[in-house]
């Protein structure tokens, strides 16, 4: 087994883990590790799949939690946003796209953490969740990065940790599940891809096992010092792989 197949292997790891502990997180935790190894077009296709294979394994857990009408408007933005982040996947700057996206979450997470609490948001209804849904629609088709805006925005709304695992884990599978037929068609899914995603799966499944068992063990205000603590770790690592990998 070479470099290549030991840097997918973490990877997929740490990506199925964080999926299995908080409904979403696996391009957070995996993107940083594998674009030291591989191309931007690689590594976005192989999120969306192991994306995929770990959120299915454990939404039977939560199935009861989710409230359609609460996430189906988050869905539907995200289908009208999936399109446009692919259609940028050919053209994107990796190094632009991760400083700025990890400058964002460092900011935002080191914010929410020394506080006393987490603002509650009210206003804007449904329209502002489709809004959202958009911006991790396009996140997704781009890069497989669907969780962090409708995680954020989940946590603002003030919903409990089976409430708002409940609308971002399905969120989340709908949306990639359509970015990974979308890239599909777009021609990204290579021979490369299928055979990382290979080498990809049991690190994945295994992963996301042990995230969902630790998921029972935590409360509500853990959960939610765990979410903003990985955000800002994921994004520190963006900032720093653009430093000192690029």
């Amino acid at each position: 087994m070479g470099v290549l197949e030991i840097t997918i292997l973490a990877g997929a790891l740490a990506g199925g883990f964080i999926s299995g502990l908080l409904g979403f997180g696996t391009g957070l935790a995996a993107l940083a590790i594998w674009l030291t190894a591989v191309e931007p077009i690689v590594a976005a296709p192989l999120v969306v799949i192991c994306s995929v294979i770990s959120q299915a394994q454990t939404l039977p857990k939560i199935w009861n939690e989710i409230v359609w009408p609460r996430t189906l408007p988050f869905i539907l933005g995200g289908l009208i946003g999936v399109p446009a982040g692919t259609l940028l996947l050919p053209h994107a700057s990796v190094d632009g796209f991760k400083i700025f996206f990890g400058c964002f979450l460092m900011i935002y997470c080191s914010f929410m953490l020394f506080r006393n609490a987490i603002p509650t948001i009210e206003w804007g209804g449904r329209a502002a969740d489709a809004i959202v849904g958009v911006g991790g629609g396009v996140l997704g088709g781009l890069a497989g990065l669907s969780g962090p805006l409708p995680t954020i925005w989940a946590s603002l709304r003030g919903w409990r940790k089976d409430q708002k695992r409940g609308v971002f884990q399905m969120f989340n599978l709908s949306i990639l599940t359509f970015a990974l037929i979308t890239q599909a068609i777009g021609g990204f899914m290579t021979l490369e891809v299928g055979r990382l995603t290979l080498v990809a799966f049991p690190a994945t499944v295994l992963g996301a096992w042990a995230g969902r068992r630790l998921y029972d063990k935590v409360d509500d205000l853990r959960f939610n010092q765990i979410v903003l603590s990985i955000l800002l770790l994921s994004g520190l690592s963006l900032v720093v792989t653009t430093a000192f990998v690029s």
